[in-house]
Parts: C-alpha cells; sequence; structure tokens
C-alpha cells in the first residue's frame, strides 16, 4: 500500500486564492517548513486538482511546496471554465504564484498532465527552475490523445466498452468532438453522464492493480476532468507540434528525474523513453510494478527517492 511509503498527513501550513485575471481566481497551499527548499507541484488532468494525499509525496522537514488547482479545477473557481484556459494562461499562474510568494528558483514537479506543463513552463522560464521530478510523462501528442481515445481499450476493453458506448453509434466516429459537444453543455443532465462516463473510463485504466481510491469520482471533479481534457485535447493541447522536445535544450542542464511505470496504459512508456532519449542527462527510472497512479506504491517510494536526489544535487 502507498499508504505505508508516503510521508505522514500534514495540514497546509498557509492557503488563498489569488486573482490571476478578471474572471479566474486560484487556490493554493503551502506545506512544509518554511524556508525549505522551494518546490510547485503540477497536478494531472488537466482538470484533475490537488488533494491531500499530494502533499506527502514530499518531506516536510526539508521541503517548502506550493500546491495549486488549475483553472477551472479543484477550488479554484469558476469550476470547468474553459474561457481563458490555456497552457499559456497556466504557465503565467504559475509565475505569478512564484512572484506572489517571493520565491527566487524552485523545483518542478508534475506527473501525467502535470509532466506536459512542467516541460512547457521549464522551457518558458528555465532561470526559475531549480530541476525536475517528472511522472508518468505525456508529451501532448496527437499519437498520444488518439491512444488515449482509441488505445486504451486493448488492455481495457471493458472500459472501452462503456466509454464509446455511451454516445449514439452514429456519433461514435469522432468521440472527442461528441463528448465535448456534451460537456460543454450548460444542461447538467447532458454534462454530467459525459463526464461520469469519461471519469469513469480514465480512472478504470490508471493502475496495474485495483486501488482503494480509484472508483467514481465526485460530480463536481468529474466534470472539471473531463471538460477541460476534451477541451485541451482538442486545441491540441495548446502547444506546436513536438514543442516540448525541441525546446528542451532550454532545461537540459537542470537535474531531473522521469519516473514511470512499466504498464502505464494511460501515458505509455514508450512516451517517457522518447523524452529520456532527448534527454540523456536525466535519470529514468522504470518502476517495473506499476501502471500509471501516483498512488501506486512502487511510483510513489520512486518519486519520493527522486525528490532526496534532486535535493542532493542542489545541497549537497
Amino acid at each position: 500500500m502507498s499508504e505505508r511509503v508516503l510521508f505522514p498527513r500534514t495540514a497546509a501550513r498557509r492557503s488563498g486564492h489569488l486573482q490571476v485575471d478578471d474572471l479566474h481566481r486560484i487556490y493554493w497551499e503551502q506545506i512544509g517548513k518554511s524556508g525549505g527548499i522551494p518546490v510547485v507541484f503540477l497536478h494531472g488532468g488537466p482538470g484533475s486538482g490537488i488533494s491531500e494525499a499530494h502533499r506527502r509525496f514530499f518531506d516536510p522537514e526539508t521541503f517548502d511546496v506550493v500546491l495549486f488547482d488549475q483553472r477551472g479545477t479543484g477550488r479554484s473557481a469558476p469550476l470547468a471554465e474553459l474561457r481563458g484556459n490555456t497552457t499559456q494562461d497556466l504557465i503565467t499562474d504559475i509565475e505569478r504564484l512564484r512572484e506572489h510568494f517571493g520565491i527566487e528558483q524552485w523545483i518542478v514537479f508534475g506527473g501525467s498532465w502535470g509532466s506536459t506543463l512542467a516541460l512547457a513552463y521549464g522551457e518558458a522560464h528555465p532561470e526559475r527552475c531549480l530541476g525536475f521530478v517528472l511522472r508518468g510523462i505525456f508529451l501532448g501528442t496527437e499519437r498520444e490523445v488518439d491512444w488515449f481515445l482509441h488505445g486504451m481499450g486493448q488492455f481495457f476493453p471493458e472500459a472501452e466498452r462503456r466509454f464509446v458506448g455511451f454516445l449514439p453509434e452514429q456519433e461514435r466516429g469522432d468521440l472527442l468532438a461528441h463528448y465535448l459537444r456534451r460537456l460543454v453543455a450548460e444542461d447538467p443532465e447532458i454534462h454530467q453522464p459525459a463526464a461520469d462516463c469519461w471519469a469513469g473510463y480514465e480512472a478504470a485504466c490508471s493502475s496495474l492493480l485495483p486501488l482503494p481510491a480509484i472508483g467514481g469520482e465526485e460530480p463536481q471533479r468529474a466534470l472539471s476532468l473531463a471538460r477541460l481534457e476534451a477541451h485541451y485535447f482538442a486545441n491540441r493541447m495548446f502547444l506546436e507540434p513536438g514543442q516540448l522536445l525541441a525546446q528542451l535544450d532550454r532545461i537540459r542542464h537542470l537535474p531531473a528525474v522521469i519516473v514511470q511505470g512499466r504498464y502505464d496504459v494511460i501515458c505509455p512508456i514508450s512516451t517517457a523513453a522518447q523524452l529520456a532519449a532527448a534527454w540523456p542527462e536525466a535519470k529514468f527510472e522504470i518502476v517495473p510494478d506499476a501502471g500509471h497512479s501516483a498512488m501506486e506504491p512502487g511510483i510513489a517510494r520512486s518519486l519520493i527517492e527522486a525528490m532526496e536526489s534532486i535535493r542532493q544535487t542542489i545541497r549537497p
């Protein structure tokens, strides 16, 4: 159980909201040691939000960690809002948070979509980064989006049947467009069932073995996850084709650890291997008995070890 691997439960030292534009207010919280090594935590999705469990990857006697709900997610407001919600907006928000806390540089920690955002942020602001811990690599390519929509069913056919079968037969030729049309509908009787089905599909495919936390999502979290993921997928993650690998030289001089589950079906290991090949200076840790979820024991252990590795690089 990952419960035995993670650091003890800890309360947020501080929390609040930051108004980042005329529409969006993002929720943030700070944990750990005041004056410790700064870290920013980037959650997955887009749209999944932070949880108390995410605090437990970090030694509270060593790190000073900022966690936040990205636009439209969790306790940020407005919930599931697509206006003003792009990768570039999120990069700007990270910088606003850094300035808000008076942090000069920090370690960037992100998994799944959080690894995408971490790379995009780092390449935009390399001078603000101490290093990277990246998990379940997603580079935001059309191939990866196509795999999510059409490939995961090779391993989880029952989940795919539910996901595809939710739509009328005549709409199954373009799953993304027809899910997105429902997810952006104002009527909860239209958007919520689609969101529940989308979130359930992802949850069913996220771990090698079933985890206690894997199951039905809260309706609001399912909506933000599904609506924002579909929005970002439809807009190619607001990235240029091949952008993250093409600009990798901007951060290759910084320490990095890549943690990847061998049997990750949501973000297959081939993508992590591609990143590792382009970034040979990074440590590439393959967890042999894990899928995608950060809560799997092997993944959680490797993430904690990765943070210690980066700490030793920064402060021997």
